[in-house]
């Protein structure tokens, strides 16, 4: 995949809806490139009204097509064709993907992409390989549990990454046998058009899988309030989690998963193998798109003797990325998703060093490509616990230093009183490591890594205000199913 010309780019501002693009009407919201700041498209805000239309439009067609009642093989067979359709049609989704998002072109190939499609492939392969139990009971008595998709699952997928955070949720819960109505962000809603479309041409019943434009405060909160919908799936904020699940309360107990926000600790003792290779790790989890991850390894907790060689590695890490507009391959800073986020990235940076923390690299806004966002990498050392850079999820390339003399210490500074997400610890001792890995308060633990592999069998999620449930592995699928029990009696 070569540069592209943005204006080049069409997208389908719609909802998709039965199989279908259904028009939005007059009331649309400005949708901007994050890499320039153009305006490239209105996007529909569904009502209410919308709303319940694709709702019951998936109802009907979970109760009417033969999605959940056919045989799973042949499900998963059509979940795996889907799949291959979205991975052969890179050209298509790759520069849709990198227009409106964060995702340069070169990682929408690359990674976004493929990584999509093979991820409703792992989900696919659960449909025909889980099942309920037998229980023990009286001798005359037969007692099992049997597993039953829900319905109608509603999916809220956040911005940073668009298509592969709206895989996570769609692929598990198709594999089930549900139906699902998907909100993607209204800052990167029209790349899953596109797989929707692959959806029908794959042979999932129209209406299985629709599509619904809008805000959160309108469109998600009807969503997630619909008295047809029976569980609720998303990925984004602390803050906006807490409103699905109250909106979910508020309408009728129904059951959510939930990856929120995270603070992710990346302990490194000087023992670790290579402590330049880690410096790179450590570089690349703050860096990464930019440091829009929820997942992003924000906080470095380095031992004494290996501080100074490990952060001076990161900060040449630093050096060698460019900013640039994700239409470009040479780009490898992706821009701030808007000028919003990124004033208020600066404003968190500015406040913490006026605390009195000492700025090492960066602390300030990249030059700009247009009217663009970019924000310099950054490092900031001598913080303490009480400073708002090192409390704060920012959602930016900004590293936070601090600096420990034995475990007991290293495991104080890693604790952080609201996020359990992730954790990231550097070590040669396994002994250690297999300590830190049963203490640390966070959903994930890597060990001389930083961040997941290609694989999806090891599930994601978070402990305290990090969420609730899992996505990914076996887990994820699990969530999108309810049990039943049945206790038949034979005796004569």
């Amino acid at each position: 995949m070569q540069d592209f010309v943005p204006d080049q780019v069409v997208v389908n501002s719609a909802h998709f809806i039965g199989g279908v693009y259904v028009d939005g009407g007059s009331n649309l919201i400005d949708v901007l490139r994050p890499s320039d700041g153009h305006v490239y498209a209105g996007l529909p805000v569904a009502d209410a009204t919308l709303v319940d239309r694709a709702v019951e439009n998936a109802w009907h067609a979970f109760k009417t097509s033969n999605w959940a009642t056919q045989p799973p093989r042949e499900r998963a067979r059509i979940l795996r064709r889907w799949a291959d359709l979205i991975e052969a049609d890179v050209a298509v989704l790759a520069p849709m993907e990198a227009l409106g998002s964060t995702r340069p072109i070169r990682d929408a190939v690359q990674w976004d992409v493929p990584f999509t499609a093979e991820g409703i492939r792992f989900f696919a392969e659960f449909a025909d390989k889980h099942g309920g139990e037998v229980a023990a009971t009286r001798s005359d008595h037969l007692g099992m549990t049997i597993s039953e998709p829900y319905g109608v699952v509603a999916a809220i997928a956040p911005w940073n990454f668009p298509l592969v955070m709206a895989s996570w949720k769609i692929g598990p819960a198709l594999a089930a046998g549900n139906a699902v109505v998907l909100k993607p962000s209204e800052m990167t809603p029209f790349s899953i058009l596109r797989v929707a479309e692959l959806a029908i041409k794959a042979g999932i019943p129209a209406g299985i899988f629709n599509v619904i434009q809008g805000d959160g405060k309108v469109t998600g909160d009807s969503l997630c309030r619909h008295p047809k919908v029976s569980k609720v799936t998303f990925t984004g904020s602390t803050q906006t989690g807490a409103a699905i699940m109250r909106a979910c309360a508020e309408s009728g107990t129904k059951p959510v998963t939930l990856e929120l926000g995270g603070k992710s600790p990346q302990i490194v003792f000087a023992d670790a193998p290579d402590l330049d290779k880690v410096a790179r790790m450590v570089a690349a989890a703050i860096s990464g798109n930019a440091g829009q991850v929820c997942v992003a390894g924000s906080r470095l907790i380095v031992q004494r003797g290996a501080a100074e060689q490990v952060v001076a590695g990161i900060a040449r890490s630093f050096e060698a990325l460019r900013a640039g507009p994700t239409w470009q391959q040479a780009t490898t800073l992706a821009p701030i998703i808007s000028k919003g986020q990124a004033d208020r990235i600066d404003g968190i940076v500015n406040r913490t060093i006026a605390a009195g923390a000492q700025l090492v690299t960066g602390g300030a806004l990249a030059p700009r490509t247009g009217n663009g966002s970019y924000y310099l990498p950054t490092i900031l050392a001598g913080v303490n616990s009480g400073m708002e850079a090192v409390n704060s999820e920012i959602f930016g390339p900004v590293l936070t230093v601090q600096v420990f003399d034995d475990d007991a210490e290293a495991l104080t500074l890693a604790a952080h009183p609201d996020y359990g997400l992730a954790a990231g610890v550097h070590t040669s001792d396994i002994g250690r490591a297999l300590r830190f890995a049963r203490t640390l308060e966070a959903g994930t633990v890597w060990i001389n890594r930083y961040g997941r592999t290609s694989d999806f069998v090891i599930p994601t999620g978070g402990y305290k205000r990090s969420g609730m449930g899992k996505d990914l592995g076996r887990q994820a699928f699990e969530a999108n199913l309810r049990i039943k029990s049945v206790l038949i009696d034979f005796a004569e």
